[in-house]
């Protein structure tokens, strides 16, 4: 969530198209609080709004503990994921949108 917010904040600062893919990015990166939540059997609506308004606080440790069943700090939790998985993730499904696209620009013009 903590770079949805971040990506929410730069799009503002751009201007056109820019900001408009940055801010579908976003988004589209907050679908994995939610599928989280509803799999955890919570209200993935309540959840992931409580989720960003905690990140928009400054509290960059927050996420769903499916334990209590509530929005706590994974720090606290002892919840601890390496950035390289994160940054691995992001690369790889963007690299994989990239060639679709191509893809489909191929499909198109034949």
């Amino acid at each position: 969530m903590e770079i949805c917010v971040k990506l929410h904040e730069f799009a503002k600062k751009t201007e056109g198209i820019q900001s408009m893919i940055f801010r579908a990015y976003a988004d589209a990166l907050e679908l994995i609080p939610f599928t989280l939540a509803e799999n955890a059997g919570l209200n993935p609506i309540n959840i992931v709004t409580e989720l960003r308004n905690k990140h928009l606080k400054g509290e960059k440790y927050a996420g769903i503990s499916i334990k209590h069943y509530e929005v706590r700090s994974m720090k606290d939790e002892d919840v601890i994921q390496p950035s390289l998985v994160t940054s691995n993730a992001i690369t790889l499904a963007t690299e994989c949108v990239r060639m679709i696209l191509k893809i489909d620009d191929i499909v198109m013009v034949r």
